[in-house]
């Protein structure tokens, strides 16, 4: 049986195809334990089948280390790489900054749109085009104030040749409506192989926005598929249905932090926070139904039941694997360098209450081990990526950057 191995780091497109296997080592009986998870549960209730939650413990093989590189980053959300192999991160207060796999942290980039950075608000998720080296132009996420409230916004931009500024920064799109809170902005965003770009968002958390992540008219609680331009993407599942907004991909989340490609298969992965209990890990296809707030695994931080009280409801996607307590899945990469045969093809979640590293197995879409690491750091993670020199890259809401490679 293939399999591939998803390790989440915790502390504080485009018909996408089905899910292939990966190749890896198997479990086996000797390095298998009990459920990494010892809490009790904040609900009684019960998995939709057997490993959807509490899976059997595995330990990894590989002498691994976590270098801190800075300690000098304030509050650090998003990640990415440069071609040159160096690192481009988001603070969540508007700046923007260049840090070598040295850790030398540079002056802040000027030139972008401001932000909102009050509760879960900032400056996010960014990525650069693929074409970077000729076109210089970078993607970013932020919470964007307005009169009528803040917004999940998109922007882009070219990074200027002495690198002290953004040239031309544009907002390409807005999820609307705006809404006067600051919570669950959602806030990643990846470019797809076929040059789109993928977006999440949140349904900014307060019980009146909640019903919008079902509504197929509202920006909110949804996977977004657009172009670089802002627009709708060719082919999304929604198109052309009455009501429904063209940019839409899947729909019914919750605050959507982690995204990630499979770089084999294509697929598209996705981890979001639950309430009490009840964060997901969801493998995304088109047009799907991913429940929130109808079905939940999770309950309000009050100890009452959402809703109905319901986990299953026909056409109503279950997660792969989710998570009671919760452990706030934040930033997500696979892992695709040799450095580490083991963890070839393995997928890397930041975690932020958890402040430990799980690492997770999967098998033909179901998780079948899971392992916690670094619980020594008491880190929020906040966002990860793998760097041009093979090894991942980790920023904390205490300000490190992390290198995590073998020893």
């Amino acid at each position: 049986m293939k399999t591939h191995i998803l390790l989440v780091i915790a502390a504080a497109s485009l018909a996408l195809p089905a899910c292939g296997q990966l190749t890896t080592t198997n479990p086996t009986a000797s390095n298998q334990a009990s459920p990494v998870e010892t809490k009790e549960p904040n609900s009684d209730y019960k998995p939709a089948f057997v490993g959807q939650t509490r899976i059997a413990g595995v330990k990894s093989a590989t002498n691994y280390e976590g270098k801190i590189l800075t300690e000098a980053l304030k509050f650090p959300w998003g990640i990415t790489s440069l071609p040159d192999g160096r690192l481009l991160i988001t603070e969540r207060e508007g700046s923007l900054r260049i840090v070598t796999p040295q850790g030398k942290v540079g002056e802040a980039i000027t030139g972008l749109p401001k932000v909102n950075p009050s509760g879960q608000g900032g400056l996010l998720g960014l990525r650069v085009d693929p074409a970077f080296q000729t076109n210089r132009m970078v993607y970013w996420v932020f919470s964007e104030p307005s009169p009528e409230g803040n917004l999940t916004a998109v922007a882009k931009g070219k990074l200027a040749t002495d690198e002290k500024s953004i040239e031309g920064a544009t907002v390409i799109y807005r999820a609307t409506p705006a809404y006067k809170g600051n919570l669950h902005y959602g806030g990643r965003i990846l470019i797809a192989p076929d040059g789109n770009l993928i977006i999440s968002t949140g349904e900014r958390s307060d019980l009146v926005t909640r019903p919008q992540a079902q509504s197929l008219n509202s920006g909110l609680g949804k996977v977004i598929r657009i172009t670089k331009e802002g627009q709708p993407a060719a082919g999304n599942p929604f198109a052309g249905q009455a009501g429904a907004r063209p940019e839409l991909y899947s729909y019914g989340h919750r605050n959507v932090q982690s995204l990630a490609f499979d770089p084999v298969t294509g697929d598209l992965w996705e981890a979001e926070f639950g309430p009490r209990g009840g964060d997901e890990l969801n493998h995304i296809k088109p047009g799907k139904n991913y429940g929130w707030p109808v079905i939940t695994y999770g309950i309000e931080y009050s100890g009452k039941k959402i809703g109905d009280a319901i986990q299953q409801k026909e056409g109503l996607e279950q997660p792969v694997y989710y998570w009671d307590p919760v452990v706030s899945p934040s930033g997500m990469t696979f892992y695709s360098s040799d450095r580490i045969p083991e963890w070839k093809n393995n997928l890397f979640i930041g975690s932020l209450s958890g402040m430990h590293v799980l690492r997770l197995i999967i098998q033909n879409d179901k998780v079948v081990g899971e392992e916690r690491l670094l619980a020594d750091q008491y880190q929020r993670f906040r966002d990860i990526t793998q760097g041009k020199d093979g090894a991942l890259y980790a920023v904390t809401d205490q300000g490190r950057l992390y290198r995590i490679d073998k020893k």
